[in-house]
């Protein structure tokens, strides 16, 4: 995949204010929505958006910091690598979405969470406002980031943004997913 660098940033940042939108709705539900599940084995709308908050605890301070250490300044053009291209359409929200393995240091299932959460979460996407646009001085090609998963394999940037930025995507449509059963099992 090859898009201009401007159309890229253009269009994450506009599917991150479009996450915060979503969020910020949840403020309005009741705790016990929130920590609604429709079995042991389903997230509540609470845990799918701690799952993000355990991630974006991972990768925005490394995104900031690979983006400080640089040296490759910004290009017109970002091509995306096979596996970070990969890995972003994998996390590219779906009608059914496909089930995936969490990692266990990033299932929040089980957790006592509260609304801090979805603070926590609307913080993360106003720092990651704020990296995307330092990351317009930088290549978004050549600047490399690492994973969450494995400390030896390292994405392009804008790979890593589309990443993270999906799986946010990904996790808030599972969100409101719940909250449409909550709302469907209230009308039985």
């Amino acid at each position: 995949m090859e898009i201009t660098s401007k159309d890229l940033i253009q269009d994450l940042i506009e599917r991150t204010r479009k996450n915060i939108n979503e969020v910020e709705k949840f403020n309005q539900l009741s705790i016990e929505v929130l920590n609604w599940k429709k079995t042991s084995e389903y997230w509540s709308i609470l845990e799918c958006l701690e799952h993000l908050n355990l991630y974006g605890n991972f990768y925005i301070p490394e995104i900031k910091q690979q983006i400080a250490i640089s040296k490759h300044h910004e290009s017109e053009n970002f091509k995306s690598g096979w596996l970070g291209n990969y890995f972003a359409k994998s996390m590219l929200p779906k009608e059914k979405l496909n089930k995936m393995k969490t990692f266990k240091s990033m299932n929040p299932a089980g957790s006592m969470l509260n609304k801090d959460v979805l603070s926590t979460f609307i913080n993360h996407q106003y720092m990651l406002l704020d990296v995307l646009d330092m990351s317009k001085k930088v290549n978004l090609t050549k600047t490399k980031t690492g994973i969450s998963i494995s400390k030896w394999l390292k994405l392009r940037l804008g790979d890593t943004f589309r990443v993270v930025i999906y799986h946010n995507q990904r996790h808030i449509l599972q969100a409101k997913k719940v909250l449409k059963e909550v709302n469907r099992r209230k009308t039985l």
